[in-house]
């Protein structure tokens, strides 16, 4: 008897609404290291693997907008707690994903966990920090609120597969808001362990909603949905952006600000990648007497 084994060559499932489900359309595609060999095969979402996304993300918003600014935080920090304790797993993601040696996927990986405790942080001091009462004229209160301004459109940055993803995806989260994210393309595997985080941690079903695919046929479906409010076009190619901004507007979508290169995801991103998806609420009320 042969003592030689093939290995179970694994098709991993997009992660909509808190679940697992094939792609509507069927497709699958290959996923190699960066020296050509085999990794797994992923999912291709369809236009209709979107647009059940966005509903799942838009069906999940009122609960966790509604949620209070410190349980979001606690369910953020619970995602790094369990990220730890599948450190390893991510680490032979990331070297896999980006070629990098041990020592650099460790880095990149610890990064990514203490960027979702770094958020989780933020949650419960928005309203304080970018917030206001504001000084009127007239027997009256006057408050600025910030609230999250909805479903949002992520484009993950295609070459940094975990912390490039986590930098963009935990300030959506802790704004109150939802996302709908579309993977690295030919950098998924990382996006893929993150999902089974997800969903086997403290975060609602439907809050965080994972494609795999290619952005420029799945851009322009998010860019004309009604029900996203927001797009962030990190993963987008340059020359595309000005026509899905343009598609944009005809929603009247916010555009978070993204670089032509992308940035060194190592550095604490900060306010603002968390200011684009709040909207300020401002509220009168007479002054008792």
């Amino acid at each position: 008897m042969s003592d030689t084994r093939l290995a179970v060559a694994k098709t991993y499932k997009l992660y909509i609404g808190g679940k697992f489900p094939r792609s509507e359309s069927g497709r699958s595609y290959p996923v190699n290291d960066t020296r050509g060999r085999f990794l797994a095969n992923v999912a291709h979402a369809s236009r209709k693997d979107v647009r059940d996304a966005v509903v799942a993300a838009r069906k999940a918003f009122p609960g966790w907008s509604g949620a209070t600014a410190y349980n979001r935080g606690q369910v953020l920090f619970r995602v790094a707690e369990v990220m730890e304790g599948r450190r390893e797993q991510f680490v032979a993601d990331v070297r896999a994903a980006e070629g990098v040696q041990q020592r650099r996927a460790e880095t990149l990986v610890d990064a990514a966990i203490d960027r979702w405790v770094y958020y989780a942080g933020w949650t419960d001091k928005l309203s304080a920090v970018l917030g206001a009462a504001n000084p009127v004229a007239g027997p009256y209160f006057s408050f600025t609120v910030p609230e999250p301004t909805g479903v949002v459109g992520v484009f993950a940055p295609q070459k940094s597969s975990l912390l490039g993803l986590v930098s963009v995806l935990a300030p959506v989260l802790a704004t109150g808001c939802t996302a709908v994210v579309v993977t690295s393309a030919d950098r998924p595997l990382p996006a893929v362990t993150l999902a089974e985080v997800l969903a086997t941690s403290d975060v609602p079903g439907g809050v965080v909603n994972l494609l795999t695919g290619r952005a420029e046929e799945l851009a322009p479906w998010l860019a004309s949905h009604a029900d996203v409010n927001a797009l962030d076009l990190t993963g987008v190619e340059p020359s595309a952006r000005g026509e899905l901004a343009r598609t944009a507007a005809d929603t009247v979508k916010r555009l978070v600000r993204v670089p032509d290169q992308e940035p060194d995801w190592i550095a604490t991103p900060g306010l603002e990648r968390l200011r684009p998806y709040l909207e300020d609420k401002t509220v009168w009320h007479p002054m008792g007497v």
